[in-house]
């Protein structure tokens, strides 16, 4: 089609404010969906995005849109996530846009992750379209939206389109407005192909299925083109798009979104970002996004050693459809082999865990999430750690630097005194606090990346009665008292459990980890010590009693010192066993203590 009958733009938004729901109707307005086939959350194609209701991937779609004006136009769209650990996927597909539908709720109006979204949208340049939804809430509050909208975000309150994606308000104006105020693509000027890969995943009989967005020339079956980053030269097998389901297309053409396959058979020849040029005259690299780095560490181990191999293949399928995932090989002692994931968050981790289990068959265990810290070593040498067993020793170590995050909460008014608790008990720093309108304020705090990893999201959402949002940015490093908290049983230290924490909460952190492992470490025939330690000293203890035979139940009656010439023996035997005994943790028991 002509490029100026196409628009390409994105849907961005806070977590829950009606993202989805939105792209149905317009789905169902253009006619892309017949009414048999309309279902709740039609994008959300996997089982984890329907059951939590949030969006995990970047789904793309094209409808054709016959205007009041009379013309057919060609819509690009792309429904992004909303959720803080997926910004990566949102930054991508704003790259392949000219414009954003900016949505906000009538009823919670602008939260933390809308400004992280908008600020994205305005760092690539995008017109951004702003959208008003859910007015037929009974307590939707559309004036305090629009004023929101020009305070916070300098957006124009009434260029906002009313709507109700539920009840199907203002989809008309919307389609319009996508017509009228995002412009057409243009082509970039060079004389040959530029395609960007903005998403890709791996199919068993296809190979790996790339998403492209074309800045330049055209894409067609049959095609000799080159992945500029591996400078790999591949035969383009077919191209098409989705409405949502993949159909077939003669060719892509400038400004055109769709999917190609070739004969890529390896995840690994991919590269997201990449650009795609023709082999006879090749063309410049595109701006592609930035490198993505892990926030959060976690060993990922097969339950079945057997199936570690397995595990190798399925986390590079895994890391093709979502590059913001990276791993590496490592072994433990009590675990055995398995791999070092980063993420860029917990609900990234508890996704891809997920994910694994559902798509790919797979048995695993987590070990307990860490963050990379920065050692300086004695001689000055700098080492970065993001995996407890490789800390040094003590007194080899100068000083460790811990990664911090600047956070953005957004809360009303009557639970600031919450949040500042939350936030000095987390070993923050509230930085200041800033009235957005008559109900709600935003504190912007510096607190240690290692605290928010585990409930802090949880915490938030509970001491504000689900108002209260969160987002988050990388904050450089600082200097903090880091010590290794290891956990002995038998006197026997177990890597698997080790952590790095801070000093004043290394104690509170021991006990409750020996008071957990005291449930789940099965009872033996001697007694058993399960205690936490720091270097040398011992800052929790728990005992196993041990498994006690009656030896006395053959004696009836008689004299007392019968008896207590058998236990005299018992207890000796019971030293002996000690001295050679060894205890053996059953994987339940890994498994029991790491989910907690």
């Amino acid at each position: 089609m002509d490029a100026a009958h196409i628009r390409n733009f994105s849907i961005i938004a806070h977590i829950d404010h009606g993202k989805t729901t939105l792209s149905d109707r317009l789905l169902h307005r253009t006619g892309t969906i017949a009414d048999r086939d309309m279902q709740e959350q039609l994008l959300d194609s996997m089982d984890l995005e329907r059951e939590r209701g949030i969006t995990i991937k970047a789904h793309p779609v094209t409808m054709m849109y016959r205007a009041n004006s009379g013309e057919t136009y060609e819509l690009n769209l792309i429904d992004t996530p909303g959720h803080v650990d997926f910004s990566y996927e949102v930054s991508r597909s704003l790259s392949a846009c000219e414009g954003a539908l900016l949505i906000i709720d009538a009823a919670q109006g602008v939260e933390a992750q809308t400004v992280a979204n908008v600020h994205l949208a305005m760092k690539q340049n995008l017109t951004i379209v702003p959208v008003i939804n859910k007015i037929d809430l009974p307590h939707a509050d559309v004036a305090m939206a629009r004023t929101q909208l020009e305070d916070i975000l300098a957006i124009p309150g009434d260029s906002a389109i009313l709507a109700s994606a539920k009840e199907g308000i203002g989809i008309e104006e919307i389609l319009e407005a996508i017509v009228d105020r995002i412009p057409a693509p243009k082509p970039t000027g060079e004389r040959s192909l530029q395609a960007l890969v903005f998403d890709s995943h791996f199919d068993t009989y296809r190979g790996v299925v790339n998403l492209v967005r074309v800045f330049n020339g055209e894409l067609r079956a049959g095609m000799q083109v080159q992945l500029l980053h591996s400078g790999k030269m591949v035969e383009i097998k077919e191209v098409g798009s989705f409405n949502p389901k993949p159909y077939l297309r003669d060719k892509l053409e400038v400004g055109e979104t769709g999917y190609l396959t070739a004969n890529i058979k390896s995840p690994k020849d991919v590269k997201m970002g990449d650009t795609l040029t023709d082999c006879r005259y090749p063309a410049p690299v595109l701006p592609g996004f930035q490198e993505i780095h892990p926030m959060v560490f976690s060993g990922l181990y097969p339950i079945n050693t057997a199936d570690y191999e397995h595990l190798k293949t399925s986390l590079a399928k895994l890391q093709l459809n979502d590059s913001a995932f990276v791993f590496q090989a490592e072994s433990s002692v009590a675990l055995g082999f398995g791999f070092r994931c980063g993420f860029l968050g917990l609900l990234h981790l508890e996704i891809v865990q997920e994910r694994l289990r559902r798509e790919y068959g797979m048995d695993i265990i987590a070990t307990y999430p860490s963050v990379i810290y920065r050692v300086t070593l004695n001689g000055g040498e700098l080492k970065e750690i993001d995996n407890p067993a490789f800390l040094p020793e003590p007194t080899f170590i100068e000083q460790i630097e811990e990664p911090m995050v600047k956070s953005f909460i957004i809360c009303p008014n009557e639970y600031i005194g919450d949040m500042l608790a939350l936030v000095s008990e987390k070993r923050g720093l509230v930085l200041h606090t800033e009235t957005l309108d008559t109900r709600r304020v935003m504190l912007t705090s510096r607190i240690p990346l290692n605290e928010i990893l585990i409930d802090f999201h949880d915490r938030i959402k509970s001491l504000t009665r689900g108002y209260g949002s969160m987002d988050y940015e990388h904050d450089g490093h600082e200097i903090s008292d880091m010590v290794k908290l290891e956990m002995l049983v038998n006197g026997e230290p177990v890597d698997a459990f080790s952590c790095i924490v801070h000093r004043a909460k290394a104690e509170g952190r021991g006990r409750a980890l020996a008071a957990k492992l005291k449930d789940v470490i099965p009872r033996q025939q001697f007694q058993v010590a399960i205690q936490a330690a720091i270097g040398g000293k011992v800052v929790a203890r728990e005992t196993v009693s041990a498994l006690r035979k009656d030896v006395t139940a053959k004696c009836y009656g008689g004299d007392i010192s019968r008896k207590r010439k058998l236990l005299e023996k018992q207890k000796e035997g019971k030293k002996r066993m000690k001295s050679i005994g060894s205890v053996h943790i059953p994987q339940q028991a890994f498994i029991e203590v790491l989910k907690a």
